[in-house]
């Protein structure tokens, strides 16, 4: 008897962290995309191109950035014209490509600790 009185806490228990996770917005199977983090630096795939010519950053010249979650930030930490030919018809100032990435955002710019062109659709 006692060991039911145990499983029926436990259930409790769990059923009302459940519910107070879905209550406060912070049920983690809901949040969209492969988002991870790893020691405090999120490492994801996400969007890669020309912050100029196809993210709308301003500036002049060509600047590589990524896009998170909808919002576009400069790379620092690997340059633009280290992926190939930044004007090539797959290059980044004429096509938005997908790269898998480590950092972290600093002072609005994404601060790289890898940075991993993923192939086009062609390759």
């Amino acid at each position: 008897m006692a060991n039911l009185a145990i499983q029926l806490t436990l259930l409790l228990a769990v059923l009302a962290c459940l519910a107070s996770c879905h209550a406060s917005g912070t049920d983690t199977a809901a949040t969209p995309g492969p988002m991870t983090t790893e020691h405090g630096h999120m490492s994801s795939v996400v969007e890669a191109a020309c912050g100029q010519c196809q993210f709308d950053l301003p500036g002049t010249g060509c600047d590589l950035a990524v896009r998170i979650d909808g919002q576009a930030y400069f790379v620092d930490g690997t340059g633009i014209d280290e992926h190939g030919d930044a004007h090539a018809a797959d290059g980044f100032c004429n096509a938005v490509r997908r790269a898998r990435v480590t950092g972290e955002v600093v002072d609005g710019r994404f601060a790289a600790r890898s940075f991993e062109l993923l192939p086009s659709h062609g390759e």
